[in-house]
């Protein structure tokens, strides 16, 4: 799985538990915009009851060439572990050293390739050597700063490998034996600390074997004397080009953490708790696109995405209130009925039960201990007493919001983005060899051999003399393992094509128009992240290997065979070279017309940071593929043309039943991304510069900066939901006199309730944003509300007959309200 989490007991010799998180790999690394974010992320992550950090380790970024390591700035390893020590919490590291994490090549550096004799996580010697060196490295560096939880510090866990199990049967033997030294490996390295390796079923007895998946609550080890654990809860799936946006509902993820633990797990990690950002070239793959937000409890810009944020807290606080029956002993699992389960941890008078209902679509009512329970379905009743129920899964609590970008218009913030086209300046990339170093050969290469990925680009280039062979209906042919091409003749753009996901290679003919005498053929060919996972992924390829060929020549019965003839390769862009990705070289044009649409451009403007502390995006329609920079840091790759299929979506959601990768896709017949995340670190006040190289065409005036503001704070809580967790005490003889209560809570401290868009008691139908009344509705509930809420940062109201009266006698009744928050008078 993925690169750049939250949550839950952990048994570790029946003695320790803790909570553990993961969506914190982006907190590190990739997804870690600046580390001036961090201690708001692991804040906001212990805030939401998580006490353990999980992160990759990535050898790529690490040491980038050979022998040479780069631990500074954002790659701060040391500093980050100790930033999450600060904030008292643990930390996993899942060194690996393979990440997969839809990271460029799975994490490996590139180098690692071109040493001779070398085979990627097999029983091989060079990459062992080269494996070993660099864990033994990260090893050292923590012991260096002390900080294994043997030696006092942070860090409980440690991961080597990752999902090989997966993939393993590819390798037969020498798989098994890699698995074996790997093992030995790691635990000769002293940490002092438990080695996991998870989905990994033959995993040695020195190493815990984990579970990754949706569901993990069917999962054992592979012996009883390991813990039951579950390193990668996937809060949803990652995005892609050309596809939509993964969503999995909050009522589904906490039914899979209530069942995990239900069923005696002890250590559970979100993947993602929060997404992130993969900047620069960073994105695996191919066509992983450059959000990672993983629709996560805390979203790429680094808020709080609610209700799935809120309900995971109260979860997690409900499992604690467990705690103590769950580390002193296993569950008894009973049947309470078809698709119905009791779990009860009981040890003296301590005793915590866990209720079941994994139909997929009836609720049901069920006695247990001489009282009776209502369970929705796909929902689990948690009772820290085995009498009341302090949380349902499918029960939500929290408020939950809408935010959304508002675009900031030209006078207010970016002058310099205004849809004149006078502040921009440009140069033109050129079309085919444009550098020095370049060179000719006979037959055509696979390009990341070529590459070794210092840019996503290879120019493949060829003179073909044509005299009496021309013909009406020329085809140019090409055959390339991908991922993507723009083919040039006689230095007009004749045609680009693309693959995807599943399948990355291009097959294509494109009509040309060819001349009598020299004509000149340039091919770029491009990457769109490198293979990250799977059997042998390095030596999956990349590039135009071909054939390629003139088809239709001599009146169409001709066909002319170029893939032997002797090409020319250039590496990269001039651009590139010329460092115009920083904006400070010389050459940019703003004198002549304004290109607009047109392939193979670099673009420059100068802008002022949006006003306020909002997080900052880049909205880029109107514009086709390339890269951007910002005071010369990539902000990743761009491509707001290529748009998600309308196959897998739907129009609403149901959480009941077993979550997939497709299910719930939203976003569908849209661009997959033109949203593009811009750190506030990487922004001055003024004078900021960004950068764009646009492959395809576009243009850019239409781009503008977004910030991301809250628009409404809704909730809806009905009358038999449980009480707000946060009442509970340990008198829980009067938790059935509580009753419920809609909490609404404006997401900074100097805000307050502004409006009530919308407020009904009885049968309120529709979602956030589109609440609105059922057949019955309390003629009172507006007023109530408004006088309870307006003015407040916070209010609290109970959902009763006490409170509204009561419109429709015998009915189950609820309660939702829609509200804006605004910034009180006094900070503004």
């Amino acid at each position: 799985m993925s690169e750049e989490d939250g949550s839950i007991c952990v048994k570790i010799n029946e003695k320790a538990t803790v909570l553990t998180s993961k969506g914190c790999v982006c907190l590190f690394h990739e997804n870690s915009k600046e580390i001036s974010m961090w201690p708001d992320l692991i804040q906001k992550s212990k805030d939401g009851g998580l006490d353990v950090i999980e992160t990759y380790v990535f050898w790529n970024l690490h040491e980038p060439v050979k022998g040479q390591y780069d631990f500074d700035g954002r790659k701060d390893l040391v500093k980050f572990v100790k930033a999450v020590a600060e904030a008292g919490l643990y930390v996993h590291l899942r060194i690996g050293p393979y990440v997969c994490a839809e990271w460029n090549y799975g994490g490996f550096p590139l180098w690692l390739h071109f040493i001779p004799g070398i085979k990627f996580r097999t029983d091989n010697e060079p990459f062992k050597a080269e494996m070993k060196r660099f864990t033994a490295k990260i090893v050292d560096l923590m012991k260096q700063e002390k900080l294994y939880a043997s030696q006092g510090g942070p860090i409980i866990l440690s991961q080597i490998e990752n999902e090989y199990g997966d993939i393993d049967s590819a390798y037969g033997s020498a798989g098994k034996s890699y698995i074996n030294w790997a093992a030995k490996m790691a635990t000769s390295l002293d940490t002092g600390v438990p080695w996991v390796m998870c989905q990994q079923e033959d995993a040695p007895d020195s190493i815990i074997n984990t579970c990754n998946g949706f569901y993990c609550d069917q999962f054992t080890p592979n012996s009883n004397t390991k813990p039951k654990m579950w390193t990668e809860n996937w809060s949803a799936w990652y995005l892609l080009f050309g596809g939509g946006f993964p969503h999995r509902p909050v009522e589904d993820l906490a039914f899979a953490v209530a069942r995990f633990f239900q069923r005696g797990g002890t250590f559970q990690n979100y993947y993602m708790y929060h997404g992130g950002t993969n900047f620069d070239r960073s994105t695996g793959g191919p066509f992983i696109a450059t959000s990672y937000d993983f629709d996560a409890p805390i979203d790429e810009y680094g808020i709080i995405r609610q209700p799935k944020w809120g309900h995971l807290k109260d979860l997690h606080k409900a499992v604690k209130l467990c705690e103590e029956a769950l580390i002193a002993t296993e569950p008894k699992i009973t049947s309470l009925g078809p698709n119905l389960e009791a779990a009860v941890y009981k040890t003296g008078s301590v005793c915590a039960a866990f209720l079941a209902n994994v139909d997929t679509k009836s609720d049901k009512t069920v006695n247990f201990s001489g009282n009776s329970y209502h369970l929705p379905a796909w929902s689990v009743s948690i009772l820290p007493d085995c009498k009341n129920v302090v949380l349902n899964t499918a029960k939500i609590n929290s408020a939950s919001a809408i935010s959304n970008f508002v675009t900031k218009s030209s006078k207010e913030d970016i002058s310099s983005l205004e849809t004149s086209s006078s502040k921009w300046s440009w140069i033109n990339e050129p079309v085919g060899i444009s550098k020095d170093d370049i060179f000719s050969k006979t037959g055509l290469l696979e390009q990341i051999n070529i590459t070794a990925d210092r840019s996503d680009y290879l120019w493949y280039s060829l003179s073909v003399d044509l005299k009496d062979d021309l013909g009406s209906q020329t085809v140019l042919h090409i055959e390339s393992l991908g991922h993507a091409l723009h083919a040039f003749v006689n230095g007009k753009l004749a045609g680009s094509h693309t693959g995807n996901k599943d399948k990355p290679k291009l097959n294509v003919d494109i009509p040309i128009k060819v001349i009598y005498g020299n004509n000149q053929i340039d091919l770029l060919s491009l990457t769109v992240g490198l293979q990250n996972y799977g059997a042998f992924f390095d030596r999956w390829g990349a590039g135009i290997t071909g054939p390629v060929t003139l088809k239709g020549l001599k009146n169409g019965n001709n066909t002319l065979d170029l893939s032997s003839q002797k090409w020319t390769y250039q590496v990269g862009l001039k651009g590139e070279d010329l460092g115009l990705s920083s904006g400070s070289s010389e050459g940019w044009n703003s004198q002549s017309t304004f290109p607009k649409n047109q392939p193979l451009i670099w673009y420059k403007t100068n802008f002022d940071a949006p006003s306020g502390s909002n997080p900052v995006a880049i909205d880029f329609t109107g514009m086709g593929k390339g890269e951007a920079w910002v005071n010369g840091q990539s902000i990743g790759r761009y491509w707001p043309t290529y748009v998600a299929s309308n196959a897998d979506c739907t129009d609403s959601c149901n959480y009941r039943g077993p979550f997939t990768q497709t299910k719930c896709h939203m976003n569908c017949g849209k661009p997959s991304q033109t949203l593009y995340h811009v750190p506030r670190s990487f922004l001055k006040p003024n004078g900021n510069t960004l950068v764009l190289f646009e492959e395809n065409g576009g243009d850019p005036t239409q781009i503008a900066f977004a910030t991301k503001q809250l628009e409404s704070l809704c909730a809806h809580v009905s009358d038999s939901h449980p009480p707000q967790i946060d009442l509970w005490n340990q008198d829980t003889t009067s938790w059935g006199k509580v009753g419920p209560a809609l909490l609404l809570n404006c997401p900074n401290h100097n805000q307050v309730i502004f409006s009530i868009k919308f407020a009904s008691y009885g049968t309120p139908l529709g979602t956030c944003g589109n609440f609105y009344r059922g057949r019955c509705s309390s003629n009172k509930a507006l007023s109530i509300v408004k006088k309870a809420c307006i003015g407040s940062r916070s209010c609290s109201i109970g959902v009763s007959t006490d409170t509204f009266g009561d419109p429709c006698r015998g009915v189950p009744k609820s309660l939702a309200v829609e509200a804006t928050c605004a910034y009180s008078h006094t900070d503004l």
